[in-house]
Order: structure tokens, then sequence, then C-alpha cells
């Protein structure tokens, strides 16, 4: 087994539902890169793989992730904690139809705060916390971090998040709307209820509806109308529309089929 692979876990829990963790737990979880490499493969694979339809990101130990090894930067291996495609972490800024979860069960500080930035949904729990510290390190949250957050929380606590380099609980960020539940038991298992609630609908709609909500803080309403008619015009040529149709009106569970 390759170091990559040992730094990030990929695991198939169901047909659906794909687990990715992070394993580099004497590190807590830093991003160095293996990491990003392994990051970046469990994207592609994700992405490829016709059956899977959801993703959950997870991490060993009790940190989810620390952010960039400093270790590493320090080194002069600054070049190996992104991808030309993906960027940090080969995550944060690579391409993806498919919905990823955040399971956090302690602290995302930094780049591990902008991990969760960058999926589209997260369950925490009871313990997480969430932080960009990077301003009392003479730097700034570059991993998407500093605008993410001013879209994730209203403006003004957005900021203060940013540049005062303070943390969120849990239980806070939840009545903020930044996160979609603390989790009381396993954090994982949590986040696999929901996105096994995902896998069960039409993957063709789920990633259409997805690339719509993702894109409405960046384009003007008329550019977005267009992208839902065009969207929808696909979707009512599918086979999975047809199925829908038909399996509402003979009260049985659809079978999707992804085309």
């Amino acid at each position: 087994m390759s170091t990559d692979q040992q730094q990030v876990l990929f695991e198939k829990i169901n047909d659906h539902v794909a687990l990715v963790t992070l394993n580099r737990v004497a590190k807590r979880n830093a991003v160095n890169g293996a990491v990003t490499r392994g990051l970046a493969a469990a994207v592609e694979r994700v992405e490829a793989d016709p059956q899977l339809r959801v993703a959950i990101l997870a991490a060993s130990g009790d940190v989810f992730c620390a952010g960039a090894d400093l270790a590493e930067m320090a080194a002069g291996r600054v070049d190996e904690l992104s991808t030309p495609d993906g960027g940090f972490a080969g995550f944060v800024r690579a391409p993806r139809r498919k919905p990823w979860i955040a399971a956090v069960a302690g602290k995302a500080f930094g780049g591990g705060f902008e991990l969760v930035l960058a999926c589209d949904l997260c369950v925490a729990g009871g313990a997480a916390e969430f932080g960009l510290p990077e301003v009392k390190r003479g730097l700034m949250a570059s991993a998407g971090g500093a605008f993410r957050i001013a879209r994730a929380l209203p403006r003004a606590l957005a900021i203060e998040l940013a540049i005062r380099g303070q943390t969120l609980s849990a239980g806070r960020a939840l009545d903020l709307g930044l996160i979609n539940a603390v989790a009381e038991g396993d954090v994982v298992e949590a986040a696999q209820q929901l996105a096994d609630d995902i896998a069960q609908n039409a993957p063709l709609a789920v990633q259409h509806t997805l690339q719509l909500a993702r894109l409405s803080a960046d384009l003007q309403e008329e550019t977005l109308w267009a992208l839902t008619a065009e969207g929808l015009e696909q979707l009512l040529q599918s086979a999975d529309a047809r199925e829908g149709m038909a399996a509402f009106a003979e009260k049985r569970p659809p079978r999707w089929t992804g085309q």
C-alpha cells in the first residue's frame, strides 16, 4: 500500500455512497503532498464511477484537519499541497458534479475549514469547531475560505470570523446555518443517512440542481434562468425523468440509471 493510500482512505459504503477519510492522525490530518494526491485521486474516482452518487469527506482521529502542513511549507514543498485542477489539497477547486458531505467530528481550522466550505453539506459532531486563524500567522484564507465564508454566513459575522481569527462551535455553526446538523452519535453514520437520502433521488436531477445552487451567488438571475431551462430540457429527455413519472403513476419506487 502506498503512502498516498494510507493517508487518504477510500471506501464504498454501499453502491451509491463513497467514504473518503483523511488518515494522517499523527499530524492532525494536516495537508501534505500525499494527502493532496490522495484527495485528488478520490475526487476523480467518485466522478468516474457511474454508480456513485454522493461522497462523504471524513477524518480519522480527534481533529478533522489542521490545514496546510506548515513544516512542508517551510521545507519548500508548497507546490505539493495543491494541484492545477483541484487547488489546495487537490480538492477546493476540483470540478465535481456530485454532492460532497463533510463529516466533521473535531476541529477544522484553516485549510481544514476550507475543505469543509468546499463541500456542499456538513454534518458535525458536538465537539467540532470551525475557524480561519490565518490572520494570526500573517496569512490569509487563500484556499477559498475568505470569500466562501462570506457566502455561507451573514456578512458581518463572516468578516469577523475571517479577520478576528476566532472559532465557531458546532452548535453556533448550526444556528447560523453553516452546517446541516449536529450529530448526537457517530458523525459518519449521520452523514451517511443524509447521503442515502440524496442517493435515493434521480442522479442527473440532483447534479443539475446542485450545479444551479452552486452558481447562484456568482451569476445574474437572467443567466440562471437560461441554465435552468437548459437543464430542464436535458432532464426531460432523460430515461430517469421517464422512469420517475412512470414510477409515480405506478406507485412503485423508481429505478434510476443516471441516464
